[in-house]
């Protein structure tokens, strides 16, 4: 029987994601994630010579499950996509409001707990992701402004940390039962609504 590598992989990388979105990922050994992907100790050091490995390779599924699901987010916008839906669609998707922008959240969140504890743990991948969103949100403002979206004044980076800052923000009072994701939205919009001149932008 032809055994499928990228799907062993797969499913034992998909393990550790479940052991990071409900324990964290500091109790995250090699045999519990085997344990959890129902497959021997063996078989998860074939695969991933160094829990580091596997951290790494989940990590970049996990990203990608975060961007797949600002595309489909960003796609349900309309079309042609605007400057001011695109930036709505992004933020508003990473708030956890679902079941999967919950665990998606929880599961990074396990992530940068890590590597606040580990500080050479994951320290050159840790902020990556961050920073390729603040880009993107910035190119969509920078985009704005230019049409006359918004102000002139607005500096698009600064607007676009801030933004994700409150997203992030706001993520945490959600998950800590703080306020529910509907009043989380509704502050969203009012922001985006103060810093947009127009409805289409």
């Amino acid at each position: 029987m032809r055994v499928d590598h990228e799907e062993r992989r797969r499913q034992i990388a998909e393990a550790l994601l479940r052991i990071a979105d409900t324990q964290g990922l500091q109790s995250a050994s090699m045999r519990v994630v085997a344990a959890e992907a129902g497959v021997s100790l063996r078989l998860v050091q074939y695969y991933f010579k160094t829990k580091q490995g596997l951290l790494l390779d989940a990590l970049t599924r996990l990203t990608a499950q975060l961007q797949a699901r600002m595309e489909r987010w960003i796609a349900e916008a309309g079309s042609p996509p605007t400057p001011r839906g695109t930036v709505t669609a992004v933020l508003s998707c990473i708030l956890p409001t679902d079941p999967e922008s919950r665990r998606i959240t929880r599961t990074f969140a396990a992530y940068y707990t890590l590597v606040l504890n580990d500080p050479e743990v994951l320290e050159k991948h840790g902020a990556r992701q961050p920073e390729v969103l603040e880009g993107f949100l910035a190119k969509q403002l920078h985009a704005a402004r230019q049409a006359g979206g918004i102000a002139p004044g607005k500096d698009p980076g600064i607007a676009a940390a801030g933004l994700l800052a409150m997203v992030n923000g706001l993520g945490s009072s959600v998950l800590g039962g703080q306020r529910s994701g509907d009043e989380a939205l509704a502050i969203l919009a009012r922001h985006l609504d103060e810093l947009f001149l127009t409805p289409d932008a």
